[in-house]
C-alpha cells in the first residue's frame, strides 16, 4: 500500500438525497463537503499504462477537495486474494471512504460488503461486483460496456461490407466489461451473419497485459489464415503486438477498440507508408475514476452527490468518417498515453513514469 498526502447508473439508499449535500465553500467542487476524511483507492490491478493514467486521474480529482486530508492507494497486482486483503486492510485502518476497482468481479463482494457494514463509504466502479447498492456498498459507478460493443459492431458493418472473420480480445477471465462488450456486439451482428467471431468467445483472454496479448495474437495468426478485423478493449496492448503481424507476413486488419496514443501513431505511420488499416475507437474512459471519487467523497464529506453515476460510452476516432475526430497521434507524449484523458500532457507523462 502507498500513502499519499492530499495536496453510471446506480442507485443508493434513500439517505443519499443529493439535496442534503452542501459544498465546503464556493471555491471547491459541489461534491466536496466540509467533513474531513481519509480516502482510499483499492485497485484490483495497477500494472499497465491504462491503470497508471486512471490512478493519476483519481489523484488529480482528490486534490480538488481539501476535506480529503489523506489519500491511500493499494495495487492488488491482479491477485484476487491480495485485492481482498487490501480492502480488508483499509477497513481495519479506519478509512472513511473507499473507491474500488473490483477486477475479480463477484469474488470481491464479501469484502466490499464487510467494508460497507463497517461504516466505510464504499464505491466500486467500472467492473460489476454483483450485489446491490445501498445493501452491499453505497453506490456503483458504472458504464454501459454493451454500448461500446454496439458502437464497435456498427463500425464493423461499415468496415466489412462483404463480411469476414473477427477476433475479439478481452481482459481477465469472467470480467464483466469484456463480456458486456461482446453482448453488445452480438446484438448488432446477429443481423449480419456474414461477420463472425473466430477464436475463443466471448473473448480471447489477454489479462489486459501487452506481453500476454502478443502471445495470444501470435497464436491466433498461426491458427487462422483469415482474420479480417480485430476488436479489443485495450488498444495499447494490441498496438504493442503489431510485430506479430510483421513476423507472420500478415497485414494489420481493421481494428475497433479504445483510444491509445501508440495505436493512433502506428495508424498514421502505416497510412503514410501506404499500408493503412481502418481504425475506430471509443474513449478509454481513464477519467471515469474521477466520477467514482466525486461520489465517494461527496457521500463521506457531506457534499452534493452526483445524480448521474453512469460514465457515457463515446466514439472518439473514426478513420472512415473522421467523426467525431480523425485518428490522433501526439508524438510529444509516450505511446502508452491516452488522448481522451483529462490530464494535462505533463500530468500524463508523470503518471506513466510511475
Amino acid at each position: 500500500m502507498l500513502g499519499l498526502a492530499a495536496c453510471g447508473s446506480a442507485t443508493g439508499d434513500s439517505k443519499s438525497d443529493t439535496a442534503e449535500g452542501k459544498p465546503l465553500n464556493s471555491s471547491v467542487p459541489t461534491w466536496c463537503g466540509s467533513k474531513k476524511i481519509t480516502l482510499a483507492l483499492a485497485d484490483g490491478f495497477g500494472g499497465n499504462a491504462w491503470r497508471q493514467v486512471t490512478r493519476a486521474e483519481a489523484q488529480d480529482e482528490v486534490s480538488k477537495c481539501p476535506s480529503v486530508t489523506s489519500y491511500l492507494y493499494a495495487d492488488g497486482q491482479g491477485n484476487t486474494q491480495k485485492a481482498i486483503s487490501d480492502i480488508q486492510g483499509f477497513t481495519a485502518k479506519g478509512v472513511d471512504a473507499m473507491v474500488v476497482f473490483p477486477d475479480a468481479g463477484k469474488a470481491m463482494l464479501p469484502a466490499l460488503r464487510s467494508a460497507y457494514k463497517a461504516g466505510v463509504v464504499t464505491v466500486p466502479y467500472r467492473v460489476s461486483p454483483g450485489g446491490e447498492a445501498g445493501k452491499d456498498y453505497d453506490y456503483f459507478v458504472d458504464t454501459d460496456f454493451k454500448e461500446a460493443g454496439v458502437l464497435w459492431a456498427n463500425w464493423l458493418v461499415k468496415a466489412l461490407p462483404n463480411g469476414g472473420n473477427v477476433v475479439n480480445l478481452g481482459g481477465p477471465p469472467a470480467n464483466s466489461q469484456s463480456q458486456d462488450e461482446y453482448t453488445g456486439m452480438m446484438s448488432v451482428l446477429k443481423d449480419h451473419p456474414n461477420i463472425k467471431f473466430v477464436g475463443q468467445t466471448p473473448y480471447n483472454v489477454t489479462n489486459w497485459d501487452p506481453a500476454e496479448t502478443q502471445k495470444v495474437v501470435t497464436a491466433l495468426l498461426a491458427k487462422y489464415p483469415k482474420i479480417d478485423a480485430i476488436t479489443t478493449d485495450y488498444g495499447n496492448a494490441l498496438a504493442s503486438s503489431f510485430s506479430a503481424f510483421q513476423q507472420a507476413g500478415r497485414k494489420i486488419p481493421p481494428i475497433a477498440t479504445e483510444d491509445a496514443n501508440l495505436l493512433g501513431c502506428e495508424f498514421q505511420k502505416a497510412k503514410s507508408a501506404g499500408s493503412g488499416w481502418g481504425l475506430f475507437t471509443v474513449s478509454s474512459q481513464n477519467w471515469m475514476s474521477r466520477l467514482a471519487v466525486d461520489v465517494a467523497v461527496a457521500k463521506a464529506t457531506g457534499g452534493v452527490i452526483p445524480t448521474n453515476m453512469t460514465a457515457p460510452q463515446e466514439a472518439f476516432e473514426d478513420s472512415l468518417t473522421g467523426q467525431p475526430n480523425q485518428v490522433k497521434c501526439d508524438p510529444s507524449l509516450p505511446g502508452d498515453a491516452f488522448l481522451s484523458s483529462k490530464l494535462t500532457p505533463t500530468q500524463q507523462q508523470a503518471a506513466l513514469k510511475g
